[in-house]
């Protein structure tokens, strides 16, 4: 039980009214307009109900001509097995109280103290109450209502209703931590997408970065290899001077020996020279003489010839005059002895003077090939010193470029070293150049890859293992909250269609006894939000078809309906129930059939149950408490009929 009175201060039609209500069936007689609907109104108003204050205006329920309004109901705390259903008032009673005014000013009282209406919803969730439940407290035209409820709102009623709402709740708590994994899979997704994205741009410029690098290590390289190739070219270049200098110096050497061997060469032709000067002089005057000789000998050649001549005309002259002994000095015999001997002489001289000619000749010859010799030596000695002039010029400006190349040697050296070590170069320096150049246009193409990058995707690199760690985290998680909702739904499936088969097995049973077959389902229960309870009803012989306005009579409805909530009763937590005009529409025979049911199906449970209708015929010979309303002069009336 839950309400043991109820209060009604200046309620719609009542003035003051106290309403003592029992265990069991409280029924609430009366004629159209007596007041009893405004009782199940007030108990609603006083617990909060969503329904009472959205449908009415409740300024509007205060009475006529007074500007307050109050409805106390004292709920029954009293112990049961042992215990209080609220523990924190250790007493039998709470009161609960709502003041209505006019002004529109509306409040609580728990224990004539404030409260607000989440305080009075924890309170009545302590009792198992859920005021708002139509399963739970059903004002008029409500039973109709139901008909009208589409089946996924029927079935979250009666899980409210039976206290299953948690497992929905899990249910839904597991979806919606699903949801917001996959909201966050997605958004992490999402922030993996950009920031590989990112990582991939920032990797194409780390990838530049790693490049210039590269590049600028092989500038520093190609840099160093120049400066040792300068260093080698250098020292190429002071060898071959060196050599030149050796060659240079080997060569006036030579210079100075072939100098010195031609002047000794020259002196001694001189000598020779002059020896044979002197010869040739000497064999001159020997020509000279033989000349002399051969002129003489020839003179008297021809003056003996001319004497001969002469001799012969004179013999002739002379034989005619002269005596013999003249004529004997005058013989040509005697002048050609003299002839003879004179040409002798002549062709020994002539022999002699050839043979000094020949000598002479050989000595003119030998002295003229000296001479030869010695011109030809002192133009070489000629030659030799303007060799030696031009060596020594050229050892000279040799020994300068030496000098100069060694100093920049010693600087290429300084300079290479400061770069590194000394490396084998294998490229000429114009190669070198030429590479430093095409690095030099690679690294001007590199020119806004900045040092700064190198850290971005560094921080991108974590970001994204970060984000990728994360995105496999989601993913278990995902996976796991996937076997949750599995978990919590397949649970929640099991206790509804273990609820429902109970239910179903009572709804039959009762429409049994109305002479009608039905079924009570659970139907999508794959999915919990489109997962709705379909309840079948068949009169007369007809096959059960859906529960709605369109199918079934008024009274069909109101039977079917108040035969579900029949069966529904032993698996409801509340201890109070109410219904306003459950009746509506049936026939006689159903009607007490229904009242029948309705009394043994609560007699053995601590349920208060709330029924109000306007006729008492079906609970007269029943257990139950009486409540008779009525109206007198504008008044509303209580009393309990015995």
């Amino acid at each position: 039980m839950l309400i043991s009175e109820v209060i009604l201060e200046n309620f719609m039609s009542y003035e003051y009214a106290r309403v003592a209500f029992r265990p069991g069936v409280n029924l609430i007689v009366g004629p159209n307009g007596a007041g009893k609907s405004s009782l199940l109104l007030a108990i609603s108003v006083a617990l909060g109900q969503t329904y009472t204050e959205r449908s009415k205006k409740l300024s509007s329920l205060i009475r006529w001509d007074k500007d307050q309004a109050r409805i106390t109901v004292i709920l029954d705390n009293s112990k049961q097995n042992g215990r209080r259903p609220v523990p924190k008032y250790s007493k039998d009673q709470i009161f609960l109280t709502r003041t209505l005014r006019r002004d529109g000013q509306y409040w609580f009282e728990l224990e004539n103290r404030a409260a607000n209406k989440q305080d009075v919803q924890r309170l009545l969730s302590r009792f198992g109450v859920d005021p708002d439940n139509m399963l739970i407290i059903m004002h008029q035209n409500m039973v109709e209502q139901f008909s009208v409820l589409s089946n996924v709102e029927k079935l979250r009623m009666v899980e409210a209703a039976v206290g299953l709402e948690p497992f929905r709740e899990n249910v839904v708590q597991a979806q919606q931590k699903l949801t917001r994994i996959l909201s966050q899979s997605e958004s992490v997704g999402k922030l993996l997408e950009s920031a590989e994205q990112t990582l991939s741009y920032w990797r194409e410029q780390y990838d530049k970065f790693q490049e210039k690098k590269q590049l600028q290590t092989k500038r520093r390289f190609l840099e160093r290899e120049l400066s040792w190739a300068e260093v080698e070219r250098r020292e190429t270049a002071f060898k071959e001077l060196e050599s030149d200098r050796k060659k240079l110096q080997d060569t006036l050497e030579r210079i100075e020996k072939d100098t010195k061997s031609n002047g000794e060469q020259i002196e001694k032709q001189c000598a020779q020279q002059d020896k044979l000067k002197g010869e040739g002089k000497a064999l001159v005057e020997d020509r000279v003489k033989l000349e002399h000789e051969i002129a003489t000998e020839e003179s008297t050649v021809s003056l003996a010839q001319k004497l001969l001549k002469e001799a012969e005309i004179l013999e002739e002259a002379i034989r005619g005059s002269k005596t013999a002994s003249q004529l004997k000095l005058l013989q040509p015999a005697n002048l050609k002895d003299l002839i003879e001997a004179a040409h002798n002489r002549l062709t020994i001289i002539h022999e002699q003077n050839r043979d000094i000619q020949s000598k002479i000749k050989t000595v003119d010859e030998a002295a003229d090939k000296i001479t030869d010799q010695v011109v030809n030596r002192k133009i070489e000695s000629a030659l030799l010193n303007y060799r030696k002039e031009n060596s020594t010029k050229d050892l000279s400006k040799v020994e300068t470029a030496i000098k100069t190349t060694k100093a920049g040697l010693d600087v290429a050296m300084g300079k290479a070293s400061l770069l590194g070590a000394r490396i084998a170069v294998t490229k000429n320096a114009a190669d070198i150049q030429d590479e430093i150049r095409l690095t030099d246009g690679h690294l001007a193409a590199l020119a806004g890859v900045s040092e700064d990058i190198e850290r971005q995707y560094e921080s991108y690199s974590k970001l994204f293992l970060e984000l990728r760690e994360k995105a496999q985290m989601v993913s278990e998680n995902r996976q796991k909250a996937l076997e949750e909702v599995s978990t919590r739904m397949e649970s929640w499936r099991n206790v509804m269609q273990a609820l429902l088969e109970r239910v179903n097995g009572e709804y039959q049973r009762i429409l049994a006894q109305t002479r009608a077959t039905g079924e009570v389902r659970l139907a999508n229960q794959q999915d919990i939000e489109t997962a709705s309870l379909e309840i079948l009803v068949g009169f007369k012989g007809a096959k059960p078809v859906a529960l709605n306005i369109y199918t079934q009579s008024g009274g069909e409805r109101t039977t079917s309906t108040m035969s579900f909530l029949l069966a529904l009763q032993q698996h409801v937590r509340s201890p109070l129930r109410a219904v306003d005009e459950y009746d509506i529409h049936m026939d006689p025979r159903n009607r007490e059939m229904i009242a029948k049911i309705l009394i043994n199906s609560i007699k053995d449970a601590n349920a208060q149950y709330i029924v109000i209708t306007p006729s008492q015929v079906t609970f007269a010979q029943e257990n139950a408490n009486i409540i008779a309303v009525q109206n007198v002069e504008g008044k509303s009336m209580v009393q309990e009929v015995k």
